[in-house]
Order: C-alpha cells, then structure tokens, then sequence
C-alpha cells in the first residue's frame, strides 16, 4: 500500500528522508492520508476522507484542532524533547541578557563606531550597561517536563539555586532532573522566592495568563520573567504595567507581538527557541518514525488526542486498529464481531484518554474486508483500519 503526504510547512530532509517507496508526496492537503506540519495554521483546513494521521514536528499543538480530529479518528502526534536543548541554551541566553544590559551595551558601540576613540569612551560609557551574575541567583523553573528539566539542570551547573514546581512531572522526568533542585509544592513558593522566573508549560485553560497582576504582585521587586513556552501563559497588559513600576526588571519573550515589542524592559526574540538546525533535525526524524510506526504498525506513541498504545512490529497474520469512543463493552464488541468471522484473536490492546479510546487487535488468522466494515457499522466506532 501506498500512503500519500503532504508537507505543510519545510520538514527537515534529515526526517523525510526516513520515508521510503511505500510513500509518496503529494501537494494536496486533501489528498492526504498523512501530514507534517509545523507551525501552519490547520483550523481552517479541511481534512480530505483518507486524511489517517497528522504530525507536528516540535511541541506545541496550538495550531492543530486535535480535539475536533479525534473525532473523525485522526490522530495528532508531536515530537516532545526533540528541541529541548535548543529551547534550554536559548532560556540560559535570555537569563545572561536580562541580568545583564548586554544588547543595550551593542547598541551603544553601534551608535558610536564612528567614533576613533571609541574604545576609550566605551569605559566611561559601559557603567550603564552594568549587571548582575547569575550565579547565586535563585531560579524558579515552572514546568519541569523535558526543556524545564534540561534548563533546571543546567542552571544548577551554573552555580544558581535552582526551586521547580511540576504537579504533573512523571517518573521519568524526575529520574532526569538534578537532585539539587528544590521540589515546590505550590506555584506561588516560585513567585515569592526566586529572582529569575521562567516557565515550561502547555497553553491550557487552566495555564492561560497564569502570569498576571496577581502572580507578580507575590513575586520579588526586580524579578526577572522568562517565556520562551507559549505567548498565552502571561498577562502581557500586566507585564508591561509590572515594567513600568519596577516591580519586574526584565521581561524576556520569545513571541513577537505588538504588545511588547519595542517596549522598554521587554527583550523580544523572534520565536528562535527550536529554531536550530539540530532541533529541526531532530523534530523531522522523530515526527516520521511515530507517522510510520503508526501507519505501518497501527502503534501510537506521543499522540496529543489519543491514548499510547503499542503491540509492536505485526508478528501473526493479521492486526487491525479500531479509533473508538471510549464507552462500555467496546472489547466484548470487538470480539465478537471477530468471533462471528471465525478470527481467532492472539492479542489486545486497549487503552483509553477522556472521550476517546484506542485498541489494537493480533490474530492468529488473516483478517476478511468484511470485518472492517462489520465494525465501522458500530455507533461508538470512529475509524477501524487493517494493519496486516
């Protein structure tokens, strides 16, 4: 079988590169039964019938209406951890350029390279350009999954007293994470305690803005307030107010907006986070092994609307994929419509995530055509798909 792509946006050849002859490009969105995108926006599009799978290749999913997908049985993967240190040295950058008044000190000898005794005059000049080291400083980390993680680490190297605050972190990342880190348990021991603030999380209803008037009125006079996650997780209006009365010394944002772009105290970097050529590699190897473990395998791993689900490389005769909602006896359904075919079943997999479900499904026997259709017929089935 052949599966059709589509590019939304430039996908490093590193990964594309990884597909081979049972694919083939297409320029045609809805012809797709596979797409790679980015960061385009995909609200407006409208997925073609054959449409089986998109993946991002990078973190966010902003641009992805997942929810809505997932109920046509489209599955949205991402790549989490593969731009973790591009976007971890850019933090460390942004800590450096805040504490210190490095880019107004290059503007300055800009503004005066025509002066020959430059040289000297930056001597007298350069006091006003001066800052504060990090080392010492205590850093906030809100967010400790794989960037929070990477940037609590390396400023525990730089010799800063590192607090982290992650009511979700998994065992993996907490195996990961430097055991100088200083566990918080609420968010609001991170605003009161730290000089410098950065933050590490999905733009969700319950983070959106979660850096507002009230979150900076806790934190210390002069704090440092790094974003280099999501543009929605601060209160901008509020930010700007904090820098106007010094209660914030140094805003520092990777989403250019008009909001804070050219404000004074707002250090503004044009979305360069994962903008690296390794992180870009990285994104596009691991994006086309998750589409084709899925295509080719029916397996799921990082998926941001369905649940992981795994059977591993088809061994037996037959497998088949069933996107379903996540209701009662879906299982004893499944089985017996298989049952009634006489396909003998060898494995299952059946995981759940909120309204939705995913099962996987080894037999010992091939698979008719007719099955598929027998559990298509089925209400709470959304899409059912033969693997092998």
């Amino acid at each position: 079988m052949k599966y059709k792509y589509n590019c939304l946006n430039p996908i490093a050849e590193v990964g594309l590169g990884n597909l081979d002859d049972k694919y083939e490009r297409t320029e045609n969105f809805a012809d797709a039964d596979a797409v790679f995108v980015r960061s385009a926006k995909m609200d407006e599009l409208t997925p073609g019938a054959n449409l089986l799978a998109v993946a991002r290749a990078g973190a966010g999913v902003n641009n992805i209406p997942h929810a809505e997908y997932a109920k046509k049985g489209i599955v949205v993967f991402n790549t989490p951890g593969a731009n973790a240190n591009g976007v971890k040295e850019l933090v460390i950058a942004a800590m450096l350029l805040a504490s210190r008044d490095i880019v107004g000190g290059i503007e300055w000898v800009k503004e005066n390279a025509a002066d020959p005794a430059v040289g000297k005059t930056a001597e007298k000049a350069k006091k006003a350009f001066a800052g504060s080291e990090i080392q010492g400083k205590k850093l906030g980390v809100i967010g400790l999954g794989a960037i929070g993680q990477k940037v609590a680490n390396a400023a525990i190297e730089l010799g800063m007293e590192v607090y982290g605050y992650d009511p979700y972190m998994s065992v993996d990342a907490a195996w990961q994470l430097d055991r100088s880190v200083k566990h918080c348990k609420n968010v609001e021991a991170i605003y009161r305690a730290c000089d410098i603030i950065t933050i590490h999380v999905p733009a969700l209803e319950s983070t959106k803005g979660m850096i507002n008037a009230e979150a900076i009125a806790m934190m210390k006079r002069g704090v440092i307030v790094i974003n280099a996650a999501r543009d929605a997780l601060v209160n901008e209006k509020d930010m700007i107010a904090a820098l106007e009365s010094g209660k914030v010394r140094k805003y520092v944002s990777d989403f250019p907006n008009p909001t804070t772009a050219g404000q004074k105290g707002c250090i503004v970097i044009p979305h360069l986070g994962a903008s690296t050529e390794e992180a870009e590699d990285n994104c596009a190897v691991m994006a086309v092994k998750e589409m084709r473990d899925y295509l080719e395998n029916g397996n799921i791993v990082n998926s941001v609307n369905y649940p992981a689900c795994s059977l591993g490389i088809p061994a037996k005769a037959g497998r088949i994929s069933i996107c379903h909602k996540n209701v009662a006896n879906m299982i004893g359904t499944f089985t017996s419509i298989l049952g009634n075919a006489n396909v003998n079943i060898d494995a299952i997999a059946n995981k759940s995530r909120g309204d939705f479900a995913y099962t996987l499904i080894d037999t010992d026997t091939p698979i008719p055509d007719k099955v598929v259709k027998a559990l298509e017929a089925s209400d709470a089935v959304i899409r059912a798909r033969l693997i092998k």
